[in-house]
């Protein structure tokens, strides 16, 4: 690791635990990146029992100094995603000017203060432990504009298959692990898969997460009136659960456009009362407009951001992808859809990634927890 330059590597691996093929592929990491600053796997539930042996054969074979990671149900890959799987996916990352440091979050954890403002947070938790919306508006609140990248574990229906990694230990009673990367040029990509529907209108009453009047007009009225609207095969993709509300994330715009909205889901209405119920804490003055999600446009925005960051930045060095368990061929009825557009729009980058069950980034400078999305760092 005395390169003056960062070099990067990814490889993911299909396949249940193998000594010898973990041994071969960190000396292929070595090879192609000199080592790693820090390095980022995803396995499948069947390594949790050799974690001890995964993360130690990265470190010694790989030259890895600092292995985190977490369990997944799909894992992800440059060009490529593989959903229930077994195997693994890494990325090293060999950053000589950069400042890392990990911190495993427990019930005992403050998020330091003082650290570098230049870089970036990524966050791995456990959903079962994890109170992410808390731990996301007090990194809002102490390093505003420091974008949080990341996403919650999976790995099947039961607690105990869940698991999160840190340099050779299992962090069993973990919430997370975040690692901050400073002295580093961080881009995001946060995709969030739809597309606006109806007019923004102001929130005139709401109470919890009740929405009972927006622009002066009942909202569930408003609600069926955008419903109306629409075309019929966007009716259709409406019917099935996929009408979401948009949230505005900032209320500094003169006009609201694509990627200014948080999408929330709406878990209900009530045509007696005129509200309905979105899964977020929404506040009287705030922006709301219904969104609709479709897989033309969650592939539309994607490219688009894609383009967007290629043209200004460059190919990335590396990219760490966090995909919602609901995209993939769920969502698309195609293979590697997210990892294969970024691989048309940058090039074979080393990539690596996971089917995650919430996902972080930032919209408009402001860091959320998300669902039905693909982040990229």
């Amino acid at each position: 690791m005395h390169d003056s330059q960062p070099r990067a590597a990814s490889r993911i691996r299909l396949m249940t635990w193998d000594e010898d093929a973990v041994i071969a592929t960190a000396r292929e990491l070595r090879a192609a990146s000199g080592g790693a600053s820090i390095a980022f796997a995803f396995t499948s539930t069947g390594y949790q029992d050799h974690l001890k042996d995964f993360t130690e054969i990265l470190q010694v074979e790989g030259h890895a100094k600092c292995v985190v990671g977490c369990s997944a149900d799909g894992i992800i890959g440059t060009g490529e995603e593989d959903e229930k799987v077994q195997g693994f996916s890494a990325l090293f990352l060999n950053l000589p000017q950069a400042v890392v440091t990990t911190h495993v979050i427990n019930e005992d954890f403050e998020i330091p203060r003082g650290l570098r403002t230049d870089g970036c947070w990524i966050v791995l938790g456990n959903p079962a432990r994890f109170h992410a919306q808390l731990l996301l508006e007090d990194m809002n609140r102490l390093y505003p504009g420091m974008p949080v990248f990341g996403g919650l574990a999976g790995g099947g229906w039961d607690a105990e298959s869940i698991f999160l990694f840190h340099s050779g230990q299992e962090a069993e009673e973990a919430a997370g692990i975040a690692v901050h990367l400073a002295g580093v040029n961080v881009k995001g990509i946060v995709s969030q898969g739809c597309q606006p529907i109806g007019e923004p209108l102001t929130i005139t009453r709401a109470e919890e997460n009740l929405v009972y009047a927006v622009g002066g007009r009942r909202a569930y009225d408003v609600l069926v009136e955008t419903f109306e609207k629409l075309p019929e095969d966007e009716k259709s993709t409406a019917r099935a659960g996929n009408i979401m509300a948009g949230i505005a994330a900032t209320e500094y715009r003169d006009e609201f456009g694509h990627g200014d909205f948080v999408i929330r889901n709406i878990m209900g209405g009530d045509p007696m009362s005129g509200a309905i119920k979105i899964g977020a804490i929404p506040r009287v003055g705030q922006t709301l407009q219904f969104q609709l999600r479709e897989k033309d446009a969650a592939s539309a925005d994607l490219r688009a951001q894609c383009e967007q960051t290629m043209r200004r930045d460059g190919p990335p060095l590396g990219a760490l992808l966090f995909c919602c368990g609901g995209r993939g061929q769920h969502l698309f009825g195609m293979p590697n859809h997210d990892a294969g557009l970024m691989a048309d729009t940058f090039g074979k980058v080393p990539v690596a990634g996971f089917f995650a069950n919430g996902e972080f980034g930032p919209v408009a400078g402001v860091n959320f927890i998300h669902g039905y999305t693909a982040s990229a760092a």
